[in-house]
């Protein structure tokens, strides 16, 4: 049976032991303050999205490392995996666009990641430049209406119970239709290639906050 999926403090923790380092040493390396990264360990503080990417920087390490616990096993190709996603237990990403939930993040190289996504944005100019990252995705609207921006196609407006599957290296840009204020979307991102949590995460930029929910 699978234990509880480890905190953020937990990971920091096991990074700094497979290193060997002291608070200080880990501090010295990752140019994060010794009280942070302690309060961190002890399930007492969570970091910001652009400290996430400094330690990610800092310490040549993958983002998505940061979100799921080291499990040699997951190397290998795996035919029975199973995970129960729940808001409670997401990884929360926010932006000045959206809400991203990123659900089931204990499982490791994963070539498709699901998330529940809360759309503020209310027009293409107010969203800024359209993303782009690799794969595919679908996004099923399960509440309110939205107008998807593409960078090949003519905007269109999606009602509730609508969806869409489309090319992620195209530019493209999901806001709230008229008359709505929020709406909220089920997404499935999918890629052949490895990294596909990174390149999503690398995304949100600077203004992102993230916050761990422990189960």
């Amino acid at each position: 049976m699978k234990g509880d999926q480890p905190t953020l403090g937990t990971l920091l923790r096991g990074l700094r032991t497979r290193n060997n380092w002291t608070l200080k040493e880990m501090s010295d390396h990752s140019g994060i303050p010794i009280s942070t990264l302690s309060k961190v360990e002890h399930d007492r503080l969570t970091l910001t999205y652009d400290k996430l990417l400094q330690l990610s920087q800092r310490l040549n390490i993958r983002m998505s490392e940061l979100f799921a616990e080291t499990d040699p096993a997951a190397e290998t190709q795996v035919t029975a995996r199973r995970s129960i996603g729940e808001l409670e237990s997401a990884i929360r990403v926010t932006t000045p666009n959206y809400d991203y939930h990123y659900l089931c993040t204990e499982l490791r190289r994963k070539r498709m990641i699901p998330l529940i996504t809360r759309i503020r944005a209310k027009s293409a100019e107010e969203f800024g430049e359209p993303v782009r990252h690799p794969g595919e995705e679908f996004v099923y609207v399960v509440k309110g209406r939205i107008v998807v921006h593409t960078e090949f196609y003519d905007p269109v407006t999606l009602d509730e119970g609508a969806s869409i599957y489309l090319d992620s290296n195209m530019g493209h840009a999901y806001v709230t239709a008229e008359g709505c204020e929020e709406a909220i979307v089920l997404g499935v991102c999918s890629s052949a290639e490895d990294g596909l949590m990174d390149s999503l995460l690398n995304l949100h930029g600077d203004d992102a906050e993230l916050e761990n929910m422990p189960a």
